[in-house]
């Protein structure tokens, strides 16, 4: 029986209290994403196999050991996504997005699942805020989508991040860089783990970003890709830091990032925070102009980006920062007797209609503990009603913080009630501001009815 009460490991339920903040931090991430002209994509939350196995790279980490891969009922090998982009570009190409006015400007939120030692920061489940953008192979295009994940962070008020960028060049860079991996790493093959000697010979590259503590300390003074980018790329790259320094956002060059997928090309970057311990990073991405056509498709430049919104949230509560939180209850209204209760379900079924979180008792409670109910879930103001306020057709609301009281009439409460509490609003701003704050609102509410 405890299977039945337990999450399966390396996942998570977010409650109510932290499902808001959440909607909150989505809301925000879009906002700020369409705000250049990226447009929301929804791709299936399982794709081939092997659009990963040739999209994310077969010698990488995510491929070789984190895939939840199986066969469904027609026989067919099928995988969870383990990141967004490969499904990104699948989408691209089979819609045709390559023939619509480039660049083509897509972000998405998706689950997505790799089979990893659960740790603090890292799930086996988890959220990922993605920005891609297909059809332009200038300098510009790469700083513009960074700049995308530098205002998330500083809207958010994220501080102390520092942003990681490098270029790891193109097939014919590193061709020669490959060669010069090799050189150095097999002076150092019997000290290697085994995976790291299986890629010597296939990708000497991702020996850098392996995550043994011996591997990482060999990769130390291993040759940087810098030093071998052909003109083109280190022009590229150049580029990128020219607009970089003109918008304003400081970067450090990290001759060392390769990233973990294979896809990159050119430019690589990451946010990294020392504040969330080793998972320090909270934001990675690229370019990566060959994949559009490995999968098929036409010569297409792209970049993108990825960011883990738990890994967030994990950085944003190291440092502090506090998302809002649920819509407070506006107004509690309390029946005292059954009929009474029927007027009651009428007002807060009209309250809600107009936009206001309206709650009233639906468990049978004594008026005294809808009173405690009320107190505790935090309600702003709080009215009773019974057979008196019935016949007399008015009601007494009470603000629960100042305790000030008002009558408002039962007919037509919702609006009664909307202008009480915009004229409290504004008699508030007029004590911190001046009075022709009060009459202004008080105004416009006269013209609009």
């Amino acid at each position: 029986m405890a299977l039945l009460t337990k999450a399966v490991k390396g996942t998570q339920d977010l409650l109510p209290a932290e499902t808001a903040k959440q909607r909150y931090l989505e809301s925000t991430l879009f906002e700020i994403a369409e705000s250049f002209g990226f447009k929301e994509i929804r791709t299936p939350v399982f794709e081939h196999t092997e659009l990963f196995q040739r999209g994310v790279g077969e010698t990488t980490d995510v491929v070789q050991k984190e895939m939840y891969t199986f066969d469904d009922k027609g026989g067919r090998s099928v995988t969870l996504r383990p990141e967004g982009t490969a499904g990104a570009v699948r989408a691209f190409l089979e819609h045709g997005l390559f023939n619509e006015s480039l660049p083509q400007k897509l972000c998405y939120l998706l689950n997505c699942y790799r089979y990893e030692k659960p740790q603090a920061g890292r799930w086996r489940e988890f959220q990922q805020f993605g920005v891609e953008m297909f059809g332009s192979a200038d300098p510009s295009s790469d700083a513009e989508v960074i700049s995308i994940a530098y205002q998330i962070f500083s809207f958010l008020g994220v501080e102390d991040l520092e942003l990681q960028i490098n270029s790891i060049g193109c097939p014919e860079c590193r061709k020669k860089y490959h060669e010069a991996l090799k050189n150095y790493f097999k002076q150092y093959k019997t000290e290697l783990c085994d995976t790291c000697n299986d890629r010597l010979e296939k990708n000497p590259m991702r020996i850098l970003d392996c995550k043994s503590p011996v591997c990482k300390k060999i990769s130390e003074n291993s040759p940087v890709i810098i030093d071998y980018l052909c003109d083109d790329c280190r022009e590229h790259f150049e580029g990128v830091k020219k607009y970089l320094d003109s918008m304003g956002i400081n970067y450090t060059v990290n001759p060392r990032s390769v990233r973990g997928l294979d896809y990159y090309t050119r430019t690589v970057f990451e946010f990294v925070s020392n504040a969330i311990g080793a998972q320090g990073t909270v934001c990675g991405g690229g370019r990566y102009d060959l994949l559009v056509e490995e999968l098929g498709g036409p010569k297409t430049p792209a970049l993108g980006f990825g960011m883990g919104t738990g890994r967030l949230k994990m950085l944003l509560s190291a440092q502090g920062i506090e998302l809002p939180g649920d819509n407070v209850c506006e107004i509690y209204i309390a029946p005292t007797d059954k009929e009474s209760s029927y007027k009651v379900m009428s007002m807060v079924t009209d309250l809600r209609a107009s936009g206001i979180h309206a709650e009233t008792d639906v468990v049978g409670r004594s008026l005294k503990a809808q009173m405690k109910y009320a107190d505790k879930i935090g309600a702003r103001y709080t009215t009773v009603i019974g057979s008196d306020e019935l016949a007399a057709g008015k009601v007494k609301v009470k603000n629960m913080s100042s305790g000030s009281v008002a009558e408002l009439d039962i007919d037509n409460f919702e609006d009664n009630f909307l202008r009480y509490t915009i004229n409290e609003t504004a008699s508030d701003l007029a004590d911190d501001v001046n009075t022709d704050t009060a009459f202004s609102l008080t105004d416009y509410l006269d013209n609009i009815n």
